[in-house]
């Protein structure tokens, strides 16, 4: 292929797979982790919104659970497209990471399967069960639910937080020896980071769900379902905007101690300094840096926990080993700025509502509403984009390179132009469906069908009780 040739002719000495490599997995990740996000905190949604309908008797929360079910259920299914499809990138895009590393890691992906069965089956349950199994018993189904989504997303995580600090095995003559699986989902990094992620998944999904209904009540739907559908994920954005930058901040303190470089690329700390500053803004051009301002001090603060720690200059880390600053710079300032504006945003809106402002009257208010969601997953991805980038040249840190775990196959190219194609379709089918279920919503129809289900039962929480009884 000739546009193959050409891309091999720019990586010079890289195998023919890496490039490929790297841009499917960027796809793949970056567009998989906000379906991730929905996995992890909408089901806890759905259970506050069912049960304040099951034990406050209350039908305007109980709709909302049911749609917010169904949606779930097609946000599931299009999650387990690319959740199947980046299975099967990890050994095709890197045999040289699954090759001898598959032992070590093979553990925590048998189980993230197991908890994405496990997921499936319970939502089934609850999509199947309105008014056919007791509205207690109803409620329990979305335990598991999300109870999975969690387990699941702490295994993926704990294989990422393994490349950042690889654990449970022994290099012995460049083989993998003396293998410890459960020591990977163990890993002392994995909590952290797993915090992190958990934390951000409920600032995204919150954000997003409180936005949809935000932006209904720009339009003139002023009633309660609109107002209770922006206050539930509302809530859960704001307790998650509050938390984030504390657990960001000891998940930094880590960083600082075992990936050195990664850090110095966060702050764009070209030399060791003591105090080191806090550098705002900036890029690298010809190897200084620009268009930045320093805060004397509150670098050591923010990155070491101390007035005079330094953060370790990028002089200090062999040039081979240092990663693409500006990306993991922005990428990272991008991503702490968002959580920082997020979180004093919640803040000045609960203060207002507890001293008797009715913000649902507000314009603006709800203006930022429907934007915060869209923000909230730019420093999504921006975070991942710091993690994963900030880490190269490693793809399992002081082990193995990136370039190492590639393969060497040019046609590689080919798969990326259909995963993209994939990811569009699925992309433009997601929204025609969900447009189309909230038109039909906005017309009255509260029961729409799901496959394979069932004929529609009614929607009261007491429904099968009474009929039970009868």
């Amino acid at each position: 292929m000739v546009l193959a040739e050409a891309v091999q002719t720019l990586a010079g000495n890289d195998p023919a797979g890496l490039l490929p490599a790297r841009e499917q997995m960027a796809l793949s990740l970056g567009w998989h982790i906000v379906l991730a996000a929905f996995g992890v905190a909408f089901p806890a949604m759905i259970l506050v919104a069912h049960w304040r309908g099951v034990y406050r008797n209350d039908d305007v929360a109980l709709g909302l659970a049911k749609r917010w079910g169904k949606v779930a259920a097609v946000l599931f299914a299009i999650g387990a497209v690319s959740g199947t499809v980046l299975s099967f990138e990890m050994g095709l895009l890197w045999p040289g990471l699954m090759g001898p590393f598959g032992d070590v890691l093979g553990l925590p992906f048998a189980f993230e399967g197991l908890a994405f069965f496990t997921e499936a089956i319970f939502l089934g349950l609850y999509l199947y069960g309105w008014g056919r199994i007791p509205a207690k018993q109803h409620l329990l189904m979305l335990v598991p639910i999300t109870g999975a989504g969690i387990f699941g997303t702490y295994c993926v995580i704990a294989v990422n937080a393994w490349m950042n600090m690889p654990v449970g095995f022994r290099m012995e003559n460049g083989n993998v020896v003396d293998i410890k699986p459960w020591a990977v989902l163990l890993n002392k990094g994995s909590v952290l980071q797993f915090a992190h992620m958990w934390v951000a998944a409920y600032m995204v999904v919150g954000f997003v769900v409180a936005g949809v209904y935000a932006a209904g009540m720009l339009k003139g739907r002023r009633d309660r379902h609109h107002r209770l559908g922006l206050t539930i994920p509302l809530v859960f954005a704001s307790v998650a905007a509050v938390l984030q930058p504390f657990v960001g901040h000891l998940l930094g303190l880590r960083i600082a101690d075992r990936q050195p470089a990664k850090l110095a690329a966060f702050e764009l700390a070209l030399e060791t300094e003591s105090p080191s500053p806090l550098r705002l803004g900036g890029v690298l051009i010809d190897g200084e840096p620009r268009f930045y301002i320093d805060i004397p001090r509150i670098g050591s603060i923010i990155a070491r926990n101390s007035l005079t720690k330094p953060v370790e200059g990028l002089n200090t880390i062999p040039p081979e080993d240092r990663p693409p600053v500006n990306i993991t710079h922005l990428a990272f300032q991008g991503m702490v700025g968002i959580g920082t504006l997020l979180m004093v945003a919640v803040l000045i809106y609960w203060l207002w509502r507890w001293r008797g402002h009715d913000l649902s009257q507000n314009t603006w208010v709800l203006r930022f509403a429907v934007i915060a969601g869209p923000l909230a997953v730019v420093a999504l991805e921006a975070g991942w984009v710091a993690t994963e980038v900030g880490r190269q040249p490693w793809v399992v840190y002081n082990v193995l390179r990136t370039r190492d775990a590639a393969g060497d196959n040019p046609d590689l190219w080919v798969l990326l132009v259909a995963t993209a194609i994939l990811y569009t379709g699925l992309t433009v089918g997601a929204v025609i469906v969900l447009r189309s279920m909230a038109s039909r919503w906005r017309a009255g129809e509260e029961d729409l069908p799901s496959p394979y289900g069932p004929e529609p039962e009614p929607l009261r929480a007491d429904a099968s009780d009474s009929r039970r009884s009868s």
